[in-house]
Formats: C-alpha cells, structure tokens, sequence
C-alpha cells in the first residue's frame, strides 16, 4: 500500500563528524515491489487476461475509465498481496506498482486515478450472469469454472500417464452475521464448508457452501466436469480419485465405477 510520507526531516546526531539525517522526500514509493514478480508470472501463462475473458462489459464505452482487464488484474494481484477487503483499494487505486502492471500509470480523465476504488470493484464481484439496469457487468460461470482445468491442461507438454485428483473440504471461519451463516459442530466454528479438488499443486475446482450440509455434497458433479475436461484433452490418461473417508459415498463410486475413475477412500 502507498506510503504516506511526511516532507519533514529527522535528525539523528552525528557520527564521525557526519550528520545522520531522515529525510521522507523520496516521492511516490510503496510497499508491494513484489508484485512485480507476479506480474511476470501473470504474463507468462496469461491467467488475468484468459479470467477476464470469462466477462462481458455491457457499460457505455466512451465513459469506462477501467476496462474489465485492469479491474480483474488489481483485484487478483491485491489479493494475492494480502489485501482481501475492497476497501483497500481507495488506497491502493493509487500504489504505482499496481499500475504498472495494469499498464496505466495515468488516468485518461481528470480528478480519476490511475486504476480503480472500491465501488467500481464490487460492481465487478457483483457481476452477474446476465447484466441488468444497475449491473452492467456480466460473467459466464461455466467458463470461469473451466479456466483453472485448461490452465492445468496447459502446463503440460504431453499427457501424463496417470494423474491424481484429491477432494477436500475445510473450514473457512465466518465472524459476522453472513449469508449462509452455520454452526459446524466437528470444526466447533460458524463457517463455510467449501469444496476443493487439486491435482498436485494445480487447483482445479473451488466452491463455496454453506456448513449445514455433507461434506461430499455436489463432489460428483464437480468430478464429472472436471473429468470430463480433462478427457477431452487427454482420452487416454488413467485418473485416481483420492479422498479422505467424508467422501466415501455410494453415488460418488458408482460414478467413478461406471467412468473408468479409479477411487481411494478412506473409511
């Protein structure tokens, strides 16, 4: 986030004759040089560009001052800096780090900063999938879902002989009075119970529930989907389906028996 810096000095005594000075006119600095890093990666296999493209604008072009590429790429890299909360970003619309990886260190119009706050943000986290009178963005939830399995597919040369896709579901803590708000009684927490399929280090499937439900609930069509993609790409390759014993159901492998998926469970 933008450091903000008094002009003043701060002297210090002297040492060896030379004045030890604070001086805090070093102009428009930051703290999240970082990111840098994850711009080249972000370059490199294209992820904000391909998510962005799983929206559609439908706001008056002549009056957007963020396009939905920025407001995507200052979303996912605030996030991953450790800025979660939307509101951050009344400050961080400012940070030049951020804009150098959006590509826009000015704003086309005046009195607007080089990217965008915490209104137009939400206006994009409020998206829905046909746009309306007030929300003009619309987002395609079908794509969205297939972004993380292509992005897996294409980091591969070749196909694998064999690949390993582990189910999970774990405690996400809630501390207000949220949507969706329930007590879990094995986590002794009211929380989310989201869903995650990995495949190695790879996150192919993230979907939040709410915790008043079983934790393999809605496991076997998110592993028919990804199963599916995957095929497309790679008819041949053999899947193991690893889990722990929350997931040991009946629906969940006959599917996998009648789907040539391999399955170990826990009991």
């Amino acid at each position: 986030m933008q450091t903000e810096c008094s002009a003043g000095q701060l002297a210090f005594g002297e040492v060896s004759g030379r004045r030890i000075v604070a001086d805090f006119a070093g102009g428009t600095m930051t703290s999240d040089a970082g990111a840098l890093l994850l711009g080249a990666a972000d370059r490199a296999i294209g992820l904000t560009e391909r998510f962005a493209r799983c929206f559609t604008d439908a706001r008056a072009a002549h009056l957007v001052e963020h396009d939905i590429r920025a407001l995507v790429l200052q979303r996912v890299a605030g996030i991953a800096l450790g800025y979660e909360d939307l509101v951050d970003h009344d400050h961080l619309r400012h940070d030049p780090v951020l804009a150098i990886l959006a590509g826009k260190l000015d704003a086309r119009r005046a009195r607007c900063a080089p990217l965008a706050g915490k209104s137009t943000l939400n206006r994009l986290e409020l998206s829905r999938a046909e746009p309306g009178r007030y929300h003009r963005i619309k987002h395609d939830p079908a794509a969205i879902e297939g972004l993380f399995v292509d992005i897996f597919l294409d980091a591969h040369r070749a196909a694998p002989g064999q690949i390993v896709l582990d189910l999970d579901a774990t405690d996400d803590p809630i501390h207000g009075h949220q949507e969706g708000r329930f007590f879990h009684g094995y986590y002794d927490r009211y929380c989310y119970l989201p869903l995650y399929i990995f495949c190695g280090r790879h996150l192919l499937a993230s979907k939040l529930r709410p915790s008043n439900i079983d934790g393999a609930a809605g496991a076997r069509e998110e592993v028919a989907r990804i199963v599916g993609q995957i095929r497309r790409r790679w008819p041949r390759v053999r899947i193991l389906l690893r889990a722990d014993g929350g997931f040991c159901r009946e629906t969940l492998m006959a599917w996998c028996e009648a789907n040539r998926v391999d399955v170990l469970f826990g009991l």
